[in-house]
């Protein structure tokens, strides 16, 4: 069973649901998704997905995850993507958000950068050193944590500073950092532009996972839930395109990030590389590790099963590779 609803029932429900929104179109069934940066539309809308939409989407855009899971915490917002450190911190502070789905890209992404001319060669060097991990709670600030661990260092050994996106970029660039934890556009253009050094790229420790938290409110609505699985598919199938049409996707990300080819080509591999990921028990065990890292740093504080915020009812086909 699938939380009352069974498996067999479940693809009768997405066909109905959604085509009985179609007779009246004031009754139209409406998702409202609440997009980073804007970047998942973009996307959508460059690979040709959002041509037959069955249902209408509100799409509303967030500059960080923050922001994002605010929204979904304050019932502004259905349905919404993060990396999978913001998702928990929002269900430990309290937002009523199940994880529905995710996908992986094996680890990519976050990367530890040290300036151009850096004498610090391996992850030990950075005893001693001055490292931002961006934002607190952050993707970046997961990875310092794991990279320290991985070297031995206690995190008491560094000075870790918590700084904007935008402030640790000048910070990094002014020298008053050693080390810099960051991810996409940020860590392309300092190796391109002022040639950095990536210290560690994150493989091993970071997830490579993103989130889609849905209200359980929104769970509760069998139309929804079937816009849903349509959605959360064709986010599937945009990944599909970009894997099979390198450079219509590169022009499309240097468009929408507003960089040049050379420096958003870097990013291709991460960028298209996400597949979709059962919600099984291992996704479970992943979230769990990630809490109790925060826990441990001090972070968030109490205790939270992870497994009591997971849906584990979308039909995945999970794709090799």
């Amino acid at each position: 069973m699938m939380n009352g609803i069974s498996r067999r029932t479940f693809g009768g429900l997405l066909v109905a649901g959604l085509a009985a929104t179609r007779v009246n179109a004031q009754d139209q069934v409406v998702l409202r998704v609440a997009d980073q940066v804007g970047e998942q539309r973009a996307r959508l809308e460059a690979a040709g997905l959002l041509d037959d939409l069955p249902y209408r989407i509100e799409w509303s855009v967030y500059p960080a995850a923050v922001n994002l899971h605010e929204a979904l915490k304050a019932d502004a917002a259905d349905i919404g993507m993060s990396a999978d450190s913001p998702a928990v911190s929002a269900i430990a502070g309290g937002s009523k958000v199940r994880l529905a789905a995710v996908f992986s890209n094996g680890g990519l992404g976050s990367s530890i950068l040290v300036p151009k001319g850096s004498g610090i060669e391996t992850l030990a060097d950075l005893r001693g050193k001055t490292i931002s991990p961006t934002t607190r709670g952050s993707v970046a600030h997961y990875l310092v944590l794991g990279a320290l661990k991985k070297a031995g260092v206690d995190p008491s050994e560094v000075k870790l500073a918590f700084l904007t996106p935008a402030d640790a970029s000048a910070a990094f660039q002014s020298g008053s950092i050693d080390a810099w934890g960051t991810w996409g556009v940020y860590k392309a253009r300092s190796v391109g532009v002022l040639g950095a050094r990536e210290l560690f790229d994150g493989v091993g420790v970071n997830t490579g996972n993103i989130v889609y938290a849905v209200t359980e409110r929104t769970l509760a609505d069998p139309a929804k839930v079937a816009a849903i699985d349509d959605f959360v598919g064709r986010i599937d199938r945009s990944y599909d395109w970009a894997r099979a049409n390198r450079e219509d996707f590169l022009t499309f990300y240097e468009g929408f990030s507003k960089q040049d080819r050379a420096t958003v080509e870097p990013l291709y591999p991460e960028q298209s590389g996400y597949r979709r990921k059962p919600v099984d028990d291992a996704f479970v065990a992943t979230l769990q590790n990630v809490h109790d890292t925060w826990v441990g740093a001090g972070v968030l504080t109490g205790q939270l099963n992870l497994a009591d915020y997971v849906y584990r009812d979308l039909p995945v086909t999970v794709t090799n590779g």
